[in-house]
């Protein structure tokens, strides 16, 4: 008795998992841990939207949630993008640049927001000290 009150009750707001056709290739590259494959599925990914967003907009179908939840996709596919951008860009130039002593990166060392060993500093830094 209580289970059917529950479902009919005005008040208290039922929540139901909704999964929309997008989703898989969208959760596939949130979850990709090969960075070598990454940009391939956030291309798929972003195709898979952006078809989904063609047929609302053609027939003017689908919920303001799902509209929400594909632009929140986009945005995190963007933020991903960029990740893979930088780690594509720091394979690409690991060889050519020096490796930071300070943060592990390859980069050109004045452009480490950290101090780092070999560069002349005004001040002795904390390993110099001890």
């Amino acid at each position: 008795m209580a289970i059917s009150q529950r479902l009919v009750d005005p008040y208290r707001e039922i929540r139901v998992l909704t999964s929309y056709s997008w989703q898989e290739s969208y959760q596939a590259a949130l979850l990709e841990t090969d960075w070598t494959k990454m940009q391939e599925r956030i291309q798929t990914a972003e195709s898979e939207i952006h078809k989904r967003r063609l047929v609302l907009a053609q027939d003017h179908g689908g919920t303001q949630e799902e509209r929400e939840a594909l632009v929140n996709a986009m945005s995190g596919l963007g933020v991903l993008r960029m990740n893979v951008a930088s780690w594509l860009e720091r394979q690409n130039l690991g060889s050519t640049l020096p490796l930071c002593g300070v943060c592990g990166d390859h980069h050109v060392t004045t452009s480490c927001r950290k101090p780092v060993q070999n560069e002349r500093s005004p001040l002795p830094s904390f390993r110099q000290a001890l």
